[in-house]
């Protein structure tokens, strides 16, 4: 029976995959360096400090890791703030309800930092679904390591056997299966890149997953 599922954000909560994406390639230009859109594919579920961290040793740049992630963190929100028609991803808030009405604890465990994450859960209004906020900012290394979700569980105060968590990413499926906990992978038009052979379930759309659905999984 599950008690608690582990939510990433981008890409599986809201579609801001495109806006990080044009951030990141924005900020490449400014500093002169080809990213080819394979490499960036091996960046999606990383922190954004980890990401510049490798990026600066990989290509010798002189700029200082925080003045890089705040640039690329104006660049973000200047373009969060500006779509209007940026929305969860369909399917997403009945979910939300559905797993609420059933009590079923929610945690989120994102890449993102603590900033990103306020932004998202204010215009969205999602702060009373999740009982705990996980960044990906306090740990020294990133998905593929399972270490945020592993904190994630431990907060929720339910045994891993019991916790399911969604991703879209490899790097997160990955985490997720390192941490031992069983992972439905969401393969959306953003992830086309992503290897998520290691979840448990695929999903194209979140109209296949219900409350009930999801507290029956039996993890092997």
């Amino acid at each position: 029976m599950i008690r608690t599922v582990i939510f990433d954000m981008d890409g599986v909560i809201i579609d801001t995959e495109p806006t990080h994406r044009a951030a990141f390639f924005t900020l490449f230009e400014e500093l002169g360096i080809l990213v080819t859109p394979e490499e960036y594919n091996t960046f999606l579920g990383k922190s954004t400090r980890n990401v510049f961290q490798t990026l600066k040793q990989q290509y010798h740049l002189q700029q200082d890791v925080e003045d890089l992630l705040a640039r690329k963190r104006a660049l973000f929100n200047k373009s969060f703030d500006e779509d209007a028609g940026l929305d969860l991803l369909p399917g997403v808030r009945n979910l939300l309800d559905d797993l609420q009405a059933h009590d079923v604890q929610l945690v989120l465990a994102s890449s993102a930092s603590k900033g990103t994450i306020a932004r998202v859960f204010q215009r969205f209004e999602l702060t009373p679904y999740f009982s705990h906020v996980v960044s990906g900012e306090d740990f020294e290394r990133s998905k593929p390591d399972p270490a945020i979700f592993l904190h994630a569980a431990e907060l929720s105060e339910t045994p891993l056997a019991q916790c399911i968590v969604i991703e879209d990413s490899g790097n997160g499926v990955a985490a997720a299966k390192a941490a031992g906990i069983y992972c439905i992978g969401y393969a959306s038009m953003h992830s086309a890149g992503q290897n998520l052979h290691q979840a448990d379930r695929i999903i194209q759309d979140f109209a296949e997953l219900t409350a009930a659905g999801i507290v029956a999984i039996t993890p092997a």
